[in-house]
């Protein structure tokens, strides 16, 4: 026969289990551990490699080839052993910067041509830039978009899909910006491989090389000029635009 449990028991451990104070903090939950940088590394590695098998000989030669300057300095100077010491971290330095180009470019290699890859190009834009992660303007039917971002050269609408199918898109929102924003310039670039057209690889380096005309303070007054009107798109966050469909019955309806 089973055994009831014993209420002494329960008081007793209950007892015994430390009490928190009335304003004491509640115990911090441990944080999930972030991979090592050994580790992501690693993992960036693996995926270059995959998409780019060359790259493991180019981070060798890089590797090599500046022990090998310093060595010749080293000698040059009587000293191969301080030569080799400076050489061999200076090596792993120029292989890591060898990895991180071509693993830029094999990301942008797996992403182009799918829908929002402009987007993601925008996202690698150094400080100064005011990008939005859902585009200003996109066709459900034939998912072309046009993405924008704010800075020092003015505002930069960043069509993706054919030029003459993506045009009514890009020309709708320049009038409606300069229409808001007339004393700022509005650069368009087309992302593709087309004629007149940026790789989405190189949409960011397009961008940069634009000359400032806008201060900082300016930026940001440009930027909230455009947030007070509100998107044309009605997206919820968490939201793919492009599976966005018309209602049909509402269009029966009309």
């Amino acid at each position: 026969m089973a055994k009831s449990p014993d209420p002494s028991n329960s008081t007793t451990s209950a007892a015994d289990a430390p009490k928190r104070g009335l304003f004491s903090r509640k115990p911090k939950e441990a944080k999930a551990k972030k991979p090592s940088q050994l580790k992501q590394i690693g993992e960036v590695f693996k995926m270059t490699r995959r998409n780019d098998p060359i790259v493991v000989w180019l981070m060798l030669l890089a590797f090599l080839g500046v022990i090998a300057v310093s060595l010749v300095v080293g000698l040059l100077l009587n000293n191969w052993v301080t030569g080799l010491i400076i050489g061999i971290p200076l090596g792993l330095l120029a292989a890591v910067f060898i990895l991180s180009r071509r693993a830029e470019r094999a990301a942008f290699a797996q992403i182009e041509n799918q829908p929002g890859a402009s987007g993601a190009a925008l996202g690698t834009l150094r400080r100064g830039w005011i990008t939005e992660d859902q585009p200003v303007a996109v066709n459900p039917r034939t998912q072309d978009a046009v993405f924008r971002a704010i800075g020092r050269p003015g505002v930069v609408l960043v069509s993706e899909g054919p030029s003459h199918r993506v045009k009514p898109l890009v020309d709708a929102e320049r009038k409606k910006l300069a229409r808001i924003l007339p004393n700022v310039t509005i650069h368009v670039i087309e992302s593709g491989r087309g004629e007149g057209q940026v790789p989405i690889s190189q949409i960011a380096k397009t961008m940069n090389k634009y000359k400032n005309e806008l201060t900082k303070v300016e930026v940001g007054a440009v930027s909230k000029r455009i947030s007070s009107l509100g998107n044309r798109l009605p997206i919820p966050k968490g939201i793919d635009p492009y599976k966005a469909r018309p209602d049909r019955k509402a269009a029966r309806g009309r």
